[in-house]
């Protein structure tokens, strides 16, 4: 419970400080530092400029190793606008991990990332995932927020944190979803839909796949330490991109799969354009695994 409320209120400490101390609850704290995420997160991540941008998405691959960083060289060769890092650093998203292990892998790219917390970095998110992007951004990064990138609106969701439908999350969502069209990337750490022998579907998920539904084209998910694309469900398009390095994890056979690869290390590549996403997965060597389109719906 400590732990959990070191969590949730951030923002409001003088309040929150007997409360932890007591180890008792405070109510919804989320709702008592509104509105830095509910605002779509300041301007922590900027928007890019210009009609076309180059995404990467990937996660699970920051623990200073070889095959991570070789992940990572492939994609600083470019080009890279922004870099989507899903989440987990390794073991236990400490202070000093990030420092020895996500600098030395992703840190060349630190400041075209836009990140948000794995199930291992929520671990001591206080003191190693804040600080280290506090150190990049100048301000603590929020647990939620959004930037455009070629007529795209990209949603940064933290599955660490409450999502479910009375969440201040949720509503954050929510708002940000009311304008029409789908022309919207959304990511996070543990994905909706996995055909993965390790974890699979994470259910919890669903609300926020649910706000999605009609209002996004694309979700890239990590947590599975593979590649997998799915068919389309309710027209939107589902990834996990969780090779980043660490170790794989083994898929099965799952007739929702378009494309699925547990042998390879790689990143997942979005090339946008206003109502388009041209798609691939990269191995670190180079090759194209996968590759497809995205179409969405504009704002009318």
């Amino acid at each position: 419970m400590v732990s959990g409320l070191r969590r949730a209120c951030r923002g409001v400490a003088v309040l929150c400080v007997a409360a932890i101390v007591a180890g008792i609850a405070v109510g919804p704290a989320a709702d008592r530092e509104p509105d830095r995420a509910a605002s779509g997160g300041w301007s922590f991540v900027r928007s890019v400029r210009g009609g076309e941008a180059v995404i990467w998405a990937v996660g699970d691959g920051a623990d200073g190793g070889r095959r991570g960083k070789a992940v990572a060289a492939r994609i600083a060769k470019g080009p890279v606008d922004r870099l989507l890092y899903l989440g987990d650093v390794y073991d236990d998203g400490t202070a000093a991990e990030f420092a020895d292990d996500y600098r030395t892998t992703y840190g060349r790219l630190a400041a075209v990332t836009a990140p948000t917390s794995g199930n291992h970095d929520s671990r001591n998110e206080t003191t190693g995932y804040d600080p280290f992007w506090r150190g990049v951004y100048g301000v603590r990064p929020p647990d939620w927020y959004s930037f455009g990138a070629a007529g795209w609106t990209i949603l940064a969701i933290d599955s660490e944190a409450p999502h479910d439908r009375g969440s201040a999350q949720y509503r954050w969502l929510r708002r940000a979803l009311r304008a029409p069209g789908s022309c919207r990337i959304a990511f996070w750490h543990r994905p909706r839909f996995s055909a993965g022998a390790r974890h699979g579907d994470q259910k919890d998920m669903a609300p926020v796949v649910e706000a999605l539904r009609g209002r996004a084209a694309v979700v890239v998910a990590g947590h599975e330490h593979d590649m997998q694309r799915f068919r389309p469900v309710h027209g939107i398009t589902h990834f996990v991109s969780g090779a980043g390095g660490h170790s794989l994890y083994r898929l099965r056979r799952d007739p929702r799969l378009v494309f699925g690869d547990d042998s390879h290390f790689g990143a997942l590549r979005l090339r946008l354009r206003p109502g388009v996403a041209s798609h691939a997965f990269i191995a670190a060597d180079g090759r194209t695994l996968d590759s497809g389109t995205v179409r969405c719906r504009a704002r009318r």
